[in-house]
């Protein structure tokens, strides 16, 4: 087994709460420490803060989808394609990354 995996911070999947407007209406969000920190780099690139973000994706999801049964996994998944894309990002040059995200999300 890897160490980076075996060995890894504790403070990376440390479970942090984390307030947001969604829709009009505040509610709370529990995810790893890691994935807060995903969400807050996936929000800077695209210009916004990382509540933006959320409540963003949140109504684009639901419109795409018509329901979504579990927002906090779709947020984790969400940075699995963000890395995903950066990786093929670094193999393909001069590429958009939300493009590829996108298109390996299909």
């Amino acid at each position: 087994m890897c160490k980076v995996f075996a060995e890894q911070d504790p403070q990376g999947y440390r479970q942090i709460n984390r307030s947001v407007r969604i829709g009009g209406h505040s509610t709370s969000i529990q995810l790893e420490a890691t994935f807060w920190q995903l969400l807050d780099e996936i929000a800077e690139s695209q210009k916004m803060t990382t509540p933006r973000f959320i409540s963003t994706l949140y109504d684009e999801a639901l419109q795409a989808q018509g329901e979504i049964p579990n927002f906090a996994s779709m947020l984790r998944t969400t940075c699995a394609l963000y890395l995903r894309g950066v990786q093929i990002a670094a193999e393909k040059p001069g590429e958009c990354p939300s493009a590829l995200i996108a298109e390996h999300a299909a």
